[in-house]
C-alpha cells in the first residue's frame, strides 16, 4: 500500500496557475500556490514532509476564513493530498479522502474554478488511490474527471499531463503521448516558474515512458 500512496507525493498537485482575481483572498491563494510549488519542487525530501504538512494547516486557515470561496477548498485539497502522498500508508489513505471531500465541496461551489483544477484533482486521485477495499480509486470516474479536465483547459499543462498519466496507467501508450506533449506545449503561468519547471521536468519524464512503450 505505501509505494502506491507515496507515488502521489510527485505526482500531486499542481493543477492550475494562479488566480488572476485582484482580491485579498486570491492573493492568500496565489502564496498556498507559490509555496506548493517551492515545497513540492525545492524543498529536500529530508524535511519536505513537515513543510508539506505546515503548509496544510496554513491552507486550512485560509479555508476556515472564506468557508464560501472554491478557490482556497482546492489547493488546501492539493496540498492535503500531497501531504498524504508522503505520509503513506493508512495515514496518507485518509488524508486522500479528507483532499476528495474539499474538492467535492469546492465544485458545489464552482466546478470550473481555477482553470478545473476541481476535475484535474479528484481525476488524478481516483486513478492513483487504490480501488475498494483498501481505497476509494475508480478508474471510470478518473477518465471522467479528467476528459472534463481537458474540455476545460485544452491546453493546460496539468489537465494533459494527468490525462497522459491515467492512460500510461491503461497501457494506451499514443494516447498518453499525445496528451504529454500538449502538456510540454502549454503556455507558462505567471508566477509559477517553479512549478512550471517541476512539471515539465516530470512531463518529459513520463512522456519518454509513454514513447518507449509505444513501440
Amino acid at each position: 500500500m505505501k509505494p502506491v500512496i507515496a507515488s502521489l507525493a510527485l505526482a500531486l498537485f499542481a493543477t492550475t496557475a494562479i488566480p488572476a482575481l485582484a482580491d485579498p483572498v486570491a492573493d492568500r491563494v496565489e502564496g498556498l500556490a507559490r509555496a506548493w510549488d517551492h515545497v513540492n519542487y525545492e524543498v529536500p525530501m529530508t524535511t519536505r514532509k513537515a513543510e508539506m504538512e505546515k503548509l496544510a494547516g496554513q491552507a486550512d486557515a485560509v479555508v476556515a476564513q472564506n468557508p464560501t470561496r472554491a478557490e482556497p477548498l482546492v489547493w488546501d485539497a492539493i496540498i492535503t493530498a500531497s501531504e498524504g502522498g508522503l505520509k503513506g500508508g493508512l495515514d496518507g489513505l485518509s488524508l486522500a479522502g479528507k483532499a476528495r471531500d474539499m474538492l467535492v465541496k469546492a465544485e458545489s461551489i464552482n466546478p470550473g474554478v481555477l482553470d478545473g483544477s476541481v476535475y484535474t484533482t479528484l481525476g488524478s486521485l481516483y486513478s492513483q488511490v487504490p480501488g475498494f477495499p483498501v481505497g476509494f480509486g475508480d478508474k471510470t470516474k478518473a477518465r471522467s474527471y479528467l476528459a472534463k479536465a481537458v474540455q476545460v483547459s485544452p491546453t493546460g499543462i496539468d489537465s494533459n499531463y494527468f490525462l497522459g498519466d491515467f492512460l500510461i496507467r491503461q497501457h494506451d501508450y499514443a494516447g498518453a503521448a499525445k496528451a504529454l506533449e500538449k502538456a510540454l506545449a502549454a503556455p507558462a503561468r505567471p508566477g509559477r516558474e517553479a512549478g512550471d519547471r517541476g512539471r515539465r521536468a516530470e512531463v518529459q519524464a513520463l512522456l519518454s515512458e509513454a514513447q518507449k512503450k509505444a513501440h
